[in-house]
Order: C-alpha cells, then structure tokens, then sequence
C-alpha cells in the first residue's frame, strides 16, 4: 500500500514494516527553464511523477509497501543561477541535506530508500551519496532517474523529428509540464537554445565523452543570445507529456518490482 509519509501518525508510522517498506524521496530543482516554463518545472515532474506512481502502483500492485516522502523542492544547480530566479544548494549542503534524512529514516529502521531524482545537475552527488549511505549506515539507497534526459528511446521518439538538441526546458520538459499545470507554461514565449560552443565537434561534445563543466549560457539561439535551454519548445504538447510519463512510469514500476525482492 503506498501512502504519503507525512500523512501518518506516529503510532501507524510505529506499525509500518520498517525492512520491506520502500520509502521514496522525490528531488526537484528551482532553475530556469527557458521563457516559456515556471522555475518549479522540475519541481512540478517530480510531484507529478510520484503521484502517478502511486496511481500505477494501486492499480496493478496495491500491496506494494511504500511511503512516498515530501518533496525537496532545491537541488544543485548551479550550471543555471546566472539566469534570474534559479536557486542552488553548494554541493556539500545538498548532500548532507539528503544523508541527514536517509540517517533519520535508518535510525527509525528503514533499509530501503529510493531517491526519485528529477534534475540532472543532482545525479553526481546523489551517486556519491547512494554509496556513502550504503557504507556508513547499511541501508540500500537506490536511485530512481526520471524526465527527459535519462536514455529512454521512447521518451525521445515523442518529441518533433529534427529537434535533435531536445534537452533542458525544451520540448519534453515543457510537454510534461503542461501534462500537469498547464496554466503556468506561457509557450508563445519560447525559443530554441543550441550548444553553440559544441557546435561541429565529434569528441569533445556537451555530453562527451570529453566534456567540461558547461553553465547554461552556452545553450543559445541562433542569433547567440544566452537561453539556457536545449531544443526548440514550440511543439509540447499535454498529450505527448502524458506520453511521456506513462513510457517512464512503466519502466520505474518494473524496477520497483525488482527493489521489492533485494535483500541486504
């Protein structure tokens, strides 16, 4: 049964199996995502996507044991806070931000964490962290990576043919965030961003594999104004938003089947 953990009581919290409880922490960002999307972009996918796993998980697996945590609403992104209104933890507060609360859910006897991350920028020190916590604290934290930039082919066959820079804010993001609030996406605002430093490079590229710590401002139009997004917007849609989370909802929910039977 999946529930909101801070809708319990203390004495159900007391009642809940603390060794095959799943208890997942959804991480957003507050950034830029273009013109046309709120800064809460990431945070919006994230709440949309542990809801939806809650729905998914009801219909098909309504045993399922998990907790769904509040949402922590900043990451690490600091490749976006020359852009006005992005907000950025320092990488060393942002991990100990998360090793506190995987230390609070051990001290109370959960072995099982998985951390539904939603920005990119947050993947490196959620990595080291998932480690750190599995050594010091010997509990499993695994790392779920949702929206639109992990490798799924299904989610990137959604998008407009030709929008082959489609990344950051662009026509993915902006599609799933008008899935779920369409009413704070202003999409006539929209323009296309390109990497224009990386433009004609075959190895030293924006996703390398020799590659530097790249900011934002090097997405750009085609007149070179920094934007700060990857592809061209103007083709989301709420359709191919739910497209997209119904592809990747998919693929979490056979990998929480597999979460469900590891043993430590």
């Amino acid at each position: 049964m999946v529930r909101y953990y801070n809708e319990l009581t203390r004495l159900e919290m007391e009642q809940v199996d603390k060794d095959e409880t799943v208890v997942m922490i959804p991480v957003g960002a507050l950034e830029q995502h273009g013109n046309q999307c709120p800064l809460g972009t990431d945070e919006i996918i994230a709440e949309g996507t542990a809801r939806r796993i809650k729905e998914a998980l009801d219909r098909e697996i309504p045993d399922y044991p998990m907790l769904i945590f509040p949402l922590i609403p900043v990451g690490l992104s600091t490749e976006h806070v020359n852009f006005c209104g992005s907000v950025t933890l320092k990488p060393d507060t942002f991990y100990h931000v998360l090793y506190d609360i995987c230390k609070g859910l051990a001290h109370h006897g959960f072995r099982k964490i998985a951390i539904l991350n939603c920005h990119g920028g947050n993947s490196p020190i959620i990595q080291v962290l998932s480690r750190e916590v599995r050594s010091e604290l010997g509990i499993a934290v695994f790392i779920i990576n949702c929206g639109a930039f992990f490798g799924n082919q299904a989610v990137k066959d959604t998008v407009t043919p030709g929008n082959i820079w489609d990344f950051h804010g662009g026509e993915m993001e902006t599609s799933m965030v008008l899935a779920e609030r369409p009413e704070t996406v202003k999409l006539e605002t929209s323009e296309a961003g390109i990497p224009r430093k990386f433009m004609g490079n075959k190895t030293f590229t924006v996703y390398g594999p020799i590659t530097l710590g790249w900011v934002s401002e090097e997405w750009e139009t085609e007149d070179g104004k920094p934007i700060g997004i990857g592809g061209d917007p103007s083709g989301a849609t709420a359709e191919k938003g739910n497209q997209i989370y119904d592809s990747f909802v998919e693929s979490i929910l056979s990998g929480l089947k597999e979460i469900r039977k590891w043993k430590d």
